[in-house]
């Protein structure tokens, strides 16, 4: 008798902690649904309309690399976690992005190398075989030193966003910037920034541009 008893509150226990479980993955379904239809209006409400009408799909690549003591790391597949945060943003603005995949399909490594490193004619042949109407490049920088206060390791991370056209014209640059007093996970805090940053450096890219070219009523007003 005591074992089915058992046995049924048991049962009831797990069934009562599948429910709750099921309703706590449909609140933050919800949650993250609403954080990212808050973002995209964020991003939007930044963007004059006549800007946002003039992005509606243009195509970018983005590139993004880590500038070290050993020099440039530009091995795509190690910053994708980074990538998608970027082209989750661009998406929202009505751009229509190159993956990874179809950038490592077409262009050479070579290319990349050579673009991270300030090579335009690179951009200009990577843009050129990718038909995109921008290249965004994204690079990740660090350094680290003891706070003078609390005689502890502080690492600065920063990330230097350049948008070019097909061209090769520059149209906006923009930085984000944060510090941490504990870790050397440089990737993993850069990509803190991103997530925290990205909105803003996104809209700005792309007020930049739409005043570079002209458009009208580009800048939001204050």
């Amino acid at each position: 008798m005591m074992k089915k008893i058992f046995l049924l509150v048991w049962l009831g226990l797990s069934a009562t902690a599948a429910l709750a479980f099921s309703f706590s993955d449909e609140e933050n379904k919800q949650k993250d649904a609403e954080k990212a239809a808050a973002a995209k209006h964020r991003a939007n409400a930044s963007i004059a309309p006549a800007c946002q009408a003039a992005l509606q799909n243009k195509t970018i690549m983005v590139v993004v690399g880590e500038r070290t003591a050993r020099g440039m790391n530009s091995e795509q597949s190690a910053y994708s976690a980074h990538f998608e945060a970027i082209d989750r943003r661009l998406k929202r603005i009505g751009l229509k992005t190159i993956t990874q995949a179809e950038m490592k399909a077409k262009i050479a490594q070579a290319e990349i190398d050579a673009y991270l490193n300030n090579d335009m004619d690179a951009a200009l042949n990577a843009s050129k075989t990718m038909g995109t109407d921008f290249i965004l490049k994204g690079v990740i920088s660090s350094r680290s030193a003891i706070n003078p206060v609390l005689r502890i390791p502080e690492v600065y991370i920063s990330m230097r966003f350049t948008l070019n056209g097909a061209d090769g014209k520059t149209y906006s640059e923009a930085g984000a910037s944060a510090e941490s007093y504990s870790g050397t996970n440089t990737g993993g805090m850069a990509l803190t920034l991103i997530n925290e940053q990205a909105d803003g450096v996104v809209a700005r890219l792309a007020r930049d541009y739409c005043t570079a070219a002209g458009i009208s009523g580009s800048r939001k007003k204050k």
